[in-house]
């Protein structure tokens, strides 16, 4: 059966690195809070956690605003809780199959991945039709076409930010909240 789905692929960069110098149990700090970020804001915008990656993570959704607006989401939650690792991401959608009921086959599924995998740190890359689709507190901003690996043709991309008006409200209302909260999270974003 075919279905118009959009894909997000995140990625904590310099995982293994970390991992190797921190140890073991460090990591499974980081990915604790990191999975417990992308579970509270993926159910929030109505995206579903398609596949845990190890160090990252699949989405998937029936709307592309809120696939977008998840990502970019918890793209600054992670980086106000403290979270030491840049995460990196790659969003792209269209018609797909849906097989045995719970996985996707298709370009779409294909293209997230591979512009998550191009992506840098702190990078945000889009399917350049996506662009229509960001939120009004996000930009999303041409860059140079890629060569994906996989893709026979270049690729138009956009690089999606969050605006800077938004990234200082969400910073307060994120210290808001942990203040209210008390919560270690409060704690790693003040630097205690």
């Amino acid at each position: 059966m075919r279905v118009e789905r959009f894909f997000a692929f995140i990625d904590l960069s310099g995982f293994t690195r970390y991992t190797e110098v921190h140890g073991d149990e460090a990591a499974v700090a980081v990915l604790t809070n990191f999975r417990g970020v992308v579970r509270e804001v993926a159910s929030d915008h109505g995206v579903r956690v398609a596949k845990w990656l190890g160090d990252g993570a699949m989405f998937v959704g029936t709307e592309a605003p809120a696939v977008i607006a998840t990502v970019l989401e918890i793209e600054e939650r992670t980086a106000a809780a403290g979270t030491t690792l840049p995460l990196r991401a790659g969003i792209a959608g269209g018609a797909v199959i849906l097989f045995e009921g719970d996985d996707y086959i298709g370009g779409p599924v294909n293209l997230a991945a591979r512009l998550c995998d191009a992506a840098d740190p702190y990078e945000v890359l889009a399917a350049d039709d996506l662009a229509a689709h960001v939120p009004d507190w996000a930009v999303a901003q041409a860059v140079e076409p890629r060569d994906l690996l996989g893709f026979v043709t270049t690729v138009s991309v956009v690089r999606i930010t969050v605006s800077t008006r938004q990234r200082r409200a969400l910073g307060i209302a994120l210290a808001d909240r942990n203040a209210r909260e008390g919560s270690v999270d409060g704690d790693a974003a003040s630097g205690a």
